[in-house]
């Protein structure tokens, strides 16, 4: 028996503010209840405003990009921290994602280059070390001269797995291997790690 067809909920205030409620709710860390507190905002904000949110939205998406060469974010041709001459081109900083970046910039300690790899290997979500940066991240070793490799994966299970395949995929090359210190709770990610607890693993940095 073919299960049955319930018609689709829609908000009491009509179609298009259900649409909205459920755009927000999509959000990582948006609940259904500040979905609806963020439409109501929406709502009863001046349209210039709710028009100036569209547009950085819109101008956002169009305008960043990765950066060719580490795979953070910019608006340029080449992210910022890629460009400058004044980093250590030596050191290499593997990092998930390009929020990672952020949170230990603001750290003010690590004063090397990044190498983002848009993700973790995740078998259980069906990305595998194919659908992240490797081998941009091997050719990097491979032709910048590079002297160390930061492996800055969160330490969970998933970054620490992905931060043991780099180390074997890097085992053969001439470089040195470091894992932040466990400064860092087991569990937990590098967007909420203040910048005191960030600084002391950069620091306190090991072989891996």
């Amino acid at each position: 028996m073919a299960a049955k067809q319930f018609p689709k909920a829609t908000h009491p205030y009509g179609e298009a503010v259900g649409h909205l409620v459920d755009q927000f709710a999509r959000l990582p860390g948006i609940g259904r209840k500040t979905a609806e507190r963020l439409s109501h905002h929406i709502l009863s904000c001046n349209k210039a405003e709710a028009f100036e949110l569209a547009e950085a939205i819109r101008e956002v998406k169009a305008a960043v990009h990765p950066c060719p060469h580490c795979f953070n974010l910019t608006e340029s041709e080449q992210c910022g921290i890629c460009s400058d001459p004044r980093r250590e081109r030596q050191t290499l900083c593997v990092v998930e994602q390009p929020r990672d970046v952020t949170s230990l910039e603001a750290a003010g300690v690590f004063q090397g280059l990044y190498h983002v790899l848009q993700g973790r290997i995740s078998p259980l979500e069906g990305v595998g070390p194919e659908n992240l940066t490797l081998r941009a991240l091997v050719r990097r070793v491979r032709d910048e001269g590079v002297r160390e490799v930061v492996l800055a994966t969160n330490p969970t299970l998933e970054g620490d797995g992905t931060a043991l395949y780099i180390s074997n995929l890097l085992a053969d090359e001439n470089v040195s291997i470091t894992r932040l210190a466990r400064g860092i709770a087991a569990g937990s990610v590098l967007e909420f790690a203040n910048k005191d607890m960030l600084a002391d693993a950069l620091r306190g940095r090991r072989e891996f």
